[in-house]
Protein backbone atom coordinates (compact mmCIF):
# COMPACT_ATOMS: atom_id res chain seq x y z
CA UNK A 1 0.00 0.00 0.00
CA UNK A 2 1.89 3.46 -1.08
CA UNK A 3 1.89 6.12 1.66
CA UNK A 4 -0.60 8.39 -0.01
CA UNK A 5 -3.27 5.71 0.56
CA UNK A 6 -1.71 4.86 4.24
CA UNK A 7 -2.07 8.57 5.21
CA UNK A 8 -6.05 8.76 3.84
CA UNK A 9 -6.54 5.99 5.94
CA UNK A 10 -5.26 7.41 9.25
CA UNK A 11 -6.91 10.78 8.61
CA UNK A 12 -10.52 8.55 7.87
CA UNK A 13 -9.82 7.06 11.39
CA UNK A 14 -8.95 10.14 12.82
CA UNK A 15 -12.03 11.67 12.01
CA UNK A 16 -15.24 12.52 13.80
CA UNK A 17 -17.76 10.37 12.62
CA UNK A 18 -20.86 11.56 12.81
CA UNK A 19 -23.38 8.70 13.33
CA UNK A 20 -26.47 9.72 14.83
CA UNK A 21 -29.36 11.99 12.83
CA UNK A 22 -28.58 15.69 12.72
CA UNK A 23 -30.66 17.13 14.87
CA UNK A 24 -32.85 20.44 14.35
CA UNK A 25 -32.70 23.32 16.85
CA UNK A 26 -34.72 22.70 19.70
CA UNK A 27 -38.30 23.57 20.37
CA UNK A 28 -38.62 26.06 23.37
CA UNK A 29 -40.85 24.47 26.58
CA UNK A 30 -43.26 27.37 26.21
CA UNK A 31 -43.95 26.30 22.42
CA UNK A 32 -44.60 22.82 23.11
CA UNK A 33 -46.74 23.40 26.36
CA UNK A 34 -48.75 26.09 24.18
CA UNK A 35 -49.35 23.34 21.45
CA UNK A 36 -50.16 20.55 24.20
CA UNK A 37 -53.02 23.25 25.43
CA UNK A 38 -54.15 23.76 22.09
CA UNK A 39 -54.44 19.74 21.54
CA UNK A 40 -56.47 19.36 24.75
CA UNK A 41 -59.00 22.64 24.14
CA UNK A 42 -59.90 21.19 20.76
CA UNK A 43 -60.15 17.80 22.43
CA UNK A 44 -62.45 19.25 24.86
CA UNK A 45 -64.61 21.20 22.00
CA UNK A 46 -65.53 18.27 20.63
CA UNK A 47 -65.89 15.84 23.31
CA UNK A 48 -67.53 17.38 25.71
CA UNK A 49 -70.60 18.36 23.69
CA UNK A 50 -71.40 14.06 22.95
CA UNK A 51 -70.37 13.27 26.65
CA UNK A 52 -72.93 15.39 27.86
CA UNK A 53 -75.27 13.90 24.65
CA UNK A 54 -75.14 10.72 26.21
CA UNK A 55 -74.55 11.29 29.57
CA UNK A 56 -78.04 13.17 29.57
CA UNK A 57 -79.82 10.56 27.75
CA UNK A 58 -79.09 7.76 30.33
CA UNK A 59 -79.76 10.52 33.38
CA UNK A 60 -83.00 10.56 35.30
CA UNK A 61 -84.50 13.81 34.28
CA UNK A 62 -84.57 15.68 37.52
CA UNK A 63 -80.65 15.25 37.26
CA UNK A 64 -80.10 17.10 33.87
CA UNK A 65 -81.12 20.20 35.29
CA UNK A 66 -79.16 20.00 38.64
CA UNK A 67 -76.73 22.93 39.69
CA UNK A 68 -73.94 22.99 39.89
CA UNK A 69 -73.92 20.51 36.88
CA UNK A 70 -73.56 16.46 37.45
CA UNK A 71 -71.21 15.22 34.91
CA UNK A 72 -71.63 11.67 35.81
CA UNK A 73 -75.61 10.03 36.33
CA UNK A 74 -75.96 8.90 39.41
CA UNK A 75 -78.23 5.89 38.09
CA UNK A 76 -77.64 4.85 34.52
CA UNK A 77 -81.30 4.47 32.55
CA UNK A 78 -82.68 3.18 29.76
CA UNK A 79 -86.57 5.10 29.88
CA UNK A 80 -85.12 8.09 28.09
CA UNK A 81 -84.76 5.79 24.78
CA UNK A 82 -87.67 3.72 25.72
CA UNK A 83 -90.13 6.78 25.85
CA UNK A 84 -88.33 8.36 22.41
CA UNK A 85 -88.75 5.02 20.55
CA UNK A 86 -92.56 5.15 21.29
CA UNK A 87 -92.68 8.98 21.04
CA UNK A 88 -91.70 8.92 17.31
CA UNK A 89 -91.45 6.16 14.89
CA UNK A 90 -88.43 5.67 14.85
CA UNK A 91 -88.11 2.39 13.12
CA UNK A 92 -89.63 3.98 10.03
CA UNK A 93 -86.85 7.09 10.16
CA UNK A 94 -84.06 4.21 10.46
CA UNK A 95 -85.46 2.59 7.31
CA UNK A 96 -86.21 5.57 5.51
CA UNK A 97 -82.41 6.86 6.08
CA UNK A 98 -81.10 3.44 5.48
CA UNK A 99 -82.05 3.18 2.38
CA UNK A 100 -81.64 7.10 1.01
CA UNK A 101 -78.03 6.75 2.33
CA UNK A 102 -77.40 3.27 1.25
CA UNK A 103 -78.41 3.89 -2.79
CA UNK A 104 -77.64 7.53 -2.86
CA UNK A 105 -74.17 6.71 -1.83
CA UNK A 106 -74.30 3.98 -4.32
CA UNK A 107 -75.45 6.11 -7.58
CA UNK A 108 -73.17 9.42 -5.97
CA UNK A 109 -70.05 6.92 -6.03
CA UNK A 110 -70.56 5.16 -9.44
CA UNK A 111 -71.06 8.24 -11.08
CA UNK A 112 -67.98 10.31 -9.57
CA UNK A 113 -65.57 7.27 -10.85
CA UNK A 114 -67.54 7.32 -14.60
CA UNK A 115 -66.46 11.17 -14.33
CA UNK A 116 -63.38 10.76 -13.00
CA UNK A 117 -62.42 8.34 -15.00
CA UNK A 118 -63.51 9.93 -18.41
CA UNK A 119 -61.31 12.96 -16.96
CA UNK A 120 -58.68 11.54 -16.38
CA UNK A 121 -57.94 9.41 -19.60
CA UNK A 122 -60.59 9.51 -21.99
CA UNK A 123 -60.42 12.42 -24.70
CA UNK A 124 -63.22 14.69 -25.98
CA UNK A 125 -64.07 17.96 -27.09
CA UNK A 126 -64.84 20.28 -24.38
CA UNK A 127 -62.70 18.31 -21.53
CA UNK A 128 -61.48 21.37 -19.97
CA UNK A 129 -63.92 23.61 -20.07
CA UNK A 130 -66.32 20.54 -18.52
CA UNK A 131 -63.90 20.32 -15.90
CA UNK A 132 -63.52 24.20 -14.95
CA UNK A 133 -67.81 24.24 -14.69
CA UNK A 134 -67.50 21.00 -12.25
CA UNK A 135 -64.94 22.55 -10.23
CA UNK A 136 -66.69 26.28 -9.83
CA UNK A 137 -69.81 24.03 -8.53
CA UNK A 138 -68.24 23.31 -5.33
CA UNK A 139 -67.54 27.50 -5.03
CA UNK A 140 -71.71 27.41 -4.59
CA UNK A 141 -73.81 26.43 -2.31
CA UNK A 142 -76.22 23.84 -2.29
CA UNK A 143 -78.65 25.73 -1.15
CA UNK A 144 -78.44 27.73 -4.05
CA UNK A 145 -80.08 24.85 -6.15
CA UNK A 146 -82.90 24.44 -3.89
CA UNK A 147 -85.44 26.08 -5.43
CA UNK A 148 -84.90 24.41 -9.14
CA UNK A 149 -84.80 21.00 -7.43
CA UNK A 150 -87.85 21.24 -5.53
CA UNK A 151 -89.82 22.34 -8.75
CA UNK A 152 -88.46 19.76 -11.03
CA UNK A 153 -89.19 16.77 -7.87
CA UNK A 154 -93.12 18.44 -7.79
CA UNK A 155 -93.28 18.59 -11.33
CA UNK A 156 -92.00 14.84 -11.85
CA UNK A 157 -94.53 13.86 -9.07
CA UNK A 158 -91.76 12.55 -6.40
CA UNK A 159 -92.84 14.16 -3.39
CA UNK A 160 -92.47 12.07 -0.35
CA UNK A 161 -91.07 8.90 -2.40
CA UNK A 162 -87.37 7.75 -2.48
CA UNK A 163 -86.58 9.30 -6.16
CA UNK A 164 -87.58 12.50 -4.89
CA UNK A 165 -85.21 12.12 -1.50
CA UNK A 166 -82.32 10.62 -3.25
CA UNK A 167 -81.89 11.54 -7.12
CA UNK A 168 -81.49 14.88 -7.09
CA UNK A 169 -78.10 14.76 -4.66
CA UNK A 170 -76.35 11.87 -6.75
CA UNK A 171 -74.17 14.21 -8.53
CA UNK A 172 -70.90 15.05 -6.22
CA UNK A 173 -68.14 17.50 -7.58
CA UNK A 174 -66.41 16.62 -4.63
CA UNK A 175 -66.32 12.81 -4.77
CA UNK A 176 -65.15 13.52 -8.51
CA UNK A 177 -62.37 16.03 -7.70
CA UNK A 178 -61.15 13.38 -4.97
CA UNK A 179 -61.14 10.45 -7.18
CA UNK A 180 -60.09 12.33 -10.34
CA UNK A 181 -56.91 13.12 -7.77
CA UNK A 182 -56.27 9.58 -7.37
CA UNK A 183 -56.59 8.58 -10.66
CA UNK A 184 -53.86 11.37 -12.40
CA UNK A 185 -51.30 9.10 -10.44
CA UNK A 186 -52.14 6.00 -12.10
CA UNK A 187 -49.50 5.02 -14.66
CA UNK A 188 -51.00 4.93 -18.12
CA UNK A 189 -48.87 2.81 -19.68
CA UNK A 190 -50.70 -0.09 -17.69
CA UNK A 191 -54.02 1.31 -19.72
CA UNK A 192 -52.72 1.49 -23.16
CA UNK A 193 -51.20 -2.31 -22.57
CA UNK A 194 -54.69 -3.31 -21.50
CA UNK A 195 -56.24 -1.66 -24.50
CA UNK A 196 -53.40 -3.54 -27.00
CA UNK A 197 -54.99 -6.61 -25.88
CA UNK A 198 -58.46 -5.55 -26.61
CA UNK A 199 -59.22 -4.50 -23.24
CA UNK A 200 -62.28 -1.38 -23.39
CA UNK A 201 -62.81 1.60 -21.64
CA UNK A 202 -65.67 -0.25 -19.31
CA UNK A 203 -63.25 -3.30 -18.69
CA UNK A 204 -60.02 -0.98 -17.90
CA UNK A 205 -62.08 1.16 -15.73
CA UNK A 206 -63.77 -2.27 -13.90
CA UNK A 207 -60.41 -4.35 -13.76
CA UNK A 208 -57.08 -1.82 -13.20
CA UNK A 209 -58.76 1.85 -12.36
CA UNK A 210 -61.12 0.99 -9.77
CA UNK A 211 -59.15 -2.00 -7.73
CA UNK A 212 -55.75 0.04 -8.10
CA UNK A 213 -58.61 3.12 -6.38
CA UNK A 214 -60.42 1.35 -3.85
CA UNK A 215 -58.41 3.23 -0.96
CA UNK A 216 -59.79 6.61 -2.44
CA UNK A 217 -62.87 5.29 -3.43
CA UNK A 218 -63.39 3.82 0.65
CA UNK A 219 -62.83 7.01 1.43
CA UNK A 220 -65.16 8.88 -0.69
CA UNK A 221 -67.86 6.55 -0.15
CA UNK A 222 -67.58 6.88 3.51
CA UNK A 223 -67.40 10.88 3.87
CA UNK A 224 -70.56 10.94 1.46
CA UNK A 225 -72.14 8.15 3.47
CA UNK A 226 -71.94 10.46 6.82
CA UNK A 227 -73.26 13.57 5.11
CA UNK A 228 -76.78 11.74 3.51
CA UNK A 229 -77.20 10.21 6.82
CA UNK A 230 -77.16 13.81 8.39
CA UNK A 231 -78.66 15.58 5.73
CA UNK A 232 -81.44 17.47 7.15
CA UNK A 233 -82.55 20.51 4.57
CA UNK A 234 -83.39 18.45 1.88
CA UNK A 235 -85.53 15.61 3.04
CA UNK A 236 -87.43 18.46 5.64
CA UNK A 237 -88.75 20.32 1.97
CA UNK A 238 -89.30 16.97 -0.11
CA UNK A 239 -91.31 15.36 2.50
CA UNK A 240 -94.51 16.02 4.41
CA UNK A 241 -95.54 12.85 5.77
CA UNK A 242 -93.98 10.94 8.75
CA UNK A 243 -93.79 7.67 6.54
CA UNK A 244 -90.93 9.33 4.54
CA UNK A 245 -89.03 11.27 7.40
CA UNK A 246 -85.25 10.35 7.49
CA UNK A 247 -83.80 10.36 11.27
CA UNK A 248 -82.79 14.07 11.50
CA UNK A 249 -86.34 15.30 10.46
CA UNK A 250 -87.10 12.78 12.87
CA UNK A 251 -85.72 14.19 15.51
CA UNK A 252 -87.66 17.27 14.85
CA UNK A 253 -90.61 15.43 14.99
CA UNK A 254 -89.80 14.47 18.43
CA UNK A 255 -88.90 17.79 19.94
CA UNK A 256 -92.42 18.98 18.35
CA UNK A 257 -93.81 15.84 20.39
CA UNK A 258 -91.82 16.42 23.69
CA UNK A 259 -91.82 20.24 23.99
CA UNK A 260 -88.64 21.67 25.53
CA UNK A 261 -88.90 20.10 28.80
CA UNK A 262 -87.97 17.00 28.40
CA UNK A 263 -84.72 16.88 26.88
CA UNK A 264 -84.02 13.76 28.15
CA UNK A 265 -85.97 12.09 25.57
CA UNK A 266 -84.79 14.33 23.00
CA UNK A 267 -81.10 13.45 23.81
CA UNK A 268 -82.04 10.02 23.72
CA UNK A 269 -83.55 10.33 20.13
CA UNK A 270 -80.35 12.31 19.16
CA UNK A 271 -78.04 9.41 20.27
CA UNK A 272 -80.24 7.36 17.78
CA UNK A 273 -79.57 9.63 14.88
CA UNK A 274 -76.15 10.31 15.60
CA UNK A 275 -74.64 6.74 17.21
CA UNK A 276 -74.38 4.58 13.75
CA UNK A 277 -72.18 7.35 12.13
CA UNK A 278 -69.68 7.43 15.19
CA UNK A 279 -69.51 3.52 14.82
CA UNK A 280 -69.20 3.66 11.58
CA UNK A 281 -66.56 6.16 11.89
CA UNK A 282 -64.74 4.71 14.41
CA UNK A 283 -64.73 1.10 12.71
CA UNK A 284 -63.26 2.76 9.28
CA UNK A 285 -61.31 5.79 10.84
CA UNK A 286 -57.52 4.10 9.82
CA UNK A 287 -59.33 3.52 6.00
CA UNK A 288 -60.28 7.33 5.86
CA UNK A 289 -57.29 8.21 6.69
CA UNK A 290 -54.96 6.12 4.93
CA UNK A 291 -56.90 7.22 1.98
CA UNK A 292 -56.58 10.85 2.47
CA UNK A 293 -52.46 9.92 3.79
CA UNK A 294 -52.06 8.40 0.53
CA UNK A 295 -53.63 10.54 -1.96
CA UNK A 296 -51.67 13.11 -0.90
CA UNK A 297 -48.49 11.46 -0.90
CA UNK A 298 -49.21 10.18 -5.07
Amino acid sequence: MSATALKAEELSAAAPRNTGRRRGPRRPAWLTALLFAGVLLTLAIFTVPLYWLFSSAMKPQQEIYTWPLQWIPSTLTVENFVAAWEAAPFDRFYLNSIITTSVGTALEISLAILCAYAFVFVEFRFKKQAFVLLIASLMLPGHVTLIVNYITVANLGWLNSYAGLILPGIGSAFAMFLLYQYMRTIDKDILQAAEIDGAGHLRRMLTIVVPLSSPMILTATLIVMVGKWNEYVWPLIVTSTAEMRTLPIGLLFLRSQEGYSNWGVIMAGAVFVSLPMLVLFFLAQKRIIGGLAAGALK
